[in-house]
């Protein structure tokens, strides 16, 4: 259920910012409905709104889906050089 943590993540980073639904939204140029489905996990943000949400927090994409690059170093995703 990747949608239900990236939610959970937009959540708590709006909540960490003392944002309401109804900021965040303005913020993001979306309706508060978009960004409340997107917290609840019945939609998924494409790749541009979490990038628009990452930049409003200043932080990585990589910390909004909750991916850690440290744990695909040493791992073979079976591309070839």
């Amino acid at each position: 259920m990747m949608s239900n943590k990236i939610g959970c993540k937009i959540r708590a980073l709006r909540k960490m910012n003392y944002l309401t639904q109804e900021q965040m939204a303005k913020k993001l140029n979306m309706t508060r409905q978009t960004l409340s489905n997107y917290e609840l996990g019945k939609r998924i943000p494409d790749i541009f709104e979490l990038i628009r949400i990452a930049d409003l927090f200043q932080i990585s994409l990589d910390e909004i889906v909750g991916r850690n690059p440290n744990n695909l170093k040493n791992k073979d995703c079976g591309l070839r050089p």
